[in-house]
């Protein structure tokens, strides 16, 4: 009877011990980076907002030209800005398809008839089709001027400093002709008081 022996079994190399795993951020730490992320690009957008809506360098000339216009009116007839020279004037560039200009009209319409007694003028640019300024003036009648601007009155707002074209665009001139203040985006109560001041 012969007995079978089993043969020792063959020695392996121990394995390298592995590398231990990377340590993922915790959970605390992995907000602090995404908060910081989103801050870096929250100030990123608001630093482009503040630069868009800022009005930027005019044009050289781009006063002396625009008292040389005229603007075709949305009931007929025509309007020079020489004939609104000599008196302090608040340029307001609109259209009838722009929510926040809309909104501010009424606003610019008091303040036309509370200071036109004191000299100011006021005049709507509308950068738009007549035969909607005319739609839009019979539901709501503005005391002030308007002039039909048409495309060109992008351009024409790109050389006073509204390098984007947004709207509105306001610009406010002295009775000597020159700009005093230019202001992006809607107006508030605060900007006429302001404004009032400077005629």
């Amino acid at each position: 009877m012969t007995s079978s022996v089993e043969p020792d079994p063959v020695p392996t190399a121990p394995s390298a011990p592995s590398a231990a795993p990377a340590q993922a951020p915790s959970a605390a730490r992995r907000r602090v980076l995404y908060a910081g992320v989103a801050g870096l690009a929250a100030l990123g957008g608001a630093g482009y907002a503040w630069w868009k809506y800022q009005p930027h360098a005019m044009e050289p000339g781009a006063e002396q030209a625009l008292w040389g216009l005229e603007f075709d009116r949305p009931e007929g007839g025509s309007l020079t800005m020489q004939s609104l020279s000599g008196k302090p004037l608040l340029l307001n560039f609109w259209a009838t398809w722009c929510p926040p200009c809309v909104e501010e009209l009424p606003m610019l319409n008091a303040f036309y008839r509370e200071h036109q007694a004191r000299g100011w003028q006021v005049l709507g640019l509308a950068i738009d089709q007549p035969s909607a300024v005319r739609k839009f003036l019979t539901r709501i009648p503005l005391e002030f001027p308007v002039g039909m601007a048409g495309l060109g009155g992008t351009d024409l707002s790109r050389s006073l400093g509204n390098l984007t074209g947004g709207l509105p665009f306001t610009v406010v001139l002295g009775a000597n002709g020159r700009v005093l203040h230019r202001k992006m985006g809607q107006i508030t109560a605060d900007d006429l008081q302001q404004w009032a001041r400077l005629g």
